[in-house]
Order: structure tokens, then sequence, then C-alpha cells
């Protein structure tokens, strides 16, 4: 990736920062400063060719929350998971009404998944479920 291509996803991520979403802001105050179980984690971070929502470097673990927009792109949302798959990140995606009406569920399913990754908890379910097999690549 070039010089202008970094330079872009920086601005990207920056004008990202400034404009959260509600979802996005309410889970942050939940994940920021290592509240949850002691993970640091950065958002609207470029990784790549895309700018992630949450990410921890360490744990290589991605939150994405998802709009209604993603029920159209979810082919995008598809592609972009494999690739951080590719590159050793565990992605998990949730609905934004997920995040205003139980934050406690999903606060406590990343939670177990950080604390461990290989317990082969299913991922949350996804109102426009990925074909058998697919699920499983995105995480």
């Amino acid at each position: 990736m070039g010089k202008s291509t970094i330079g872009k996803l920086t601005r990207i991520a920056r004008n990202l920062r400034r404009n959260s979403t509600e979802a996005e802001k309410i889970l942050w105050q939940k994940i920021r400063n290592k509240q949850l179980a002691g993970v640091k984690f950065r958002r609207q971070q470029p990784i790549g060719p895309y700018v992630v929502d949450f990410v921890s470097l360490e744990k290589m673990f991605v939150i994405e929350l998802d709009g209604g927009q993603h029920a159209i792109e979810k082919r995008k949302d598809r592609k972009r998971n494999l690739w951080l798959n590719s590159q050793g990140f565990e992605v998990l995606r949730f609905w934004n009404n997920e995040v205003f009406e139980n934050m406690e569920g999903v606060l406590e399913f990343v939670r177990k998944r950080l604390l461990c990754p290989s317990s082969g908890a299913p991922l949350p379910p996804h109102p426009d479920p990925l074909p058998p097999g697919e699920r499983e690549a995105s995480g």
C-alpha cells in the first residue's frame, strides 16, 4: 500500500472517530481504557485496506458494529471478514440494536471470546446469516 493510500485511510479513520454512531459511542465507553478483560482497544483503526470499528492489536481481535446498510452490503462485509481473518484477526459483528438493547450480553460474549478464544462458543447470530460454513470462517 502506498503512502497516499495510508494517508487517505488515516484521514477516513480520523473522520469516523469524530463522527461515531451512537452505538459506537456507547460501546466505546464500555471497552476503552482496558475496561473489558484488561484488553486495550483502539477505535476506527486502519488495518490494511480497511478501517475497523474497534480492534485489539494485542489480541488480534476486531469488533464491528453494523447498521441497516450492512444488510445490503453483506458481500463487502464477507470479503472484509475473510481478509481480516487471513491476517490473523478474529472478527465479531453485532447489529447496532444489539448494543442498544443488550449491551451486557454483547460485552459478556466479547469477554468470553477474549478470555477463551478457542472455547468454540458460537458466534452471535446475525440477522442475515452467512451461508453454512462461512460463519466459522469469519471468527
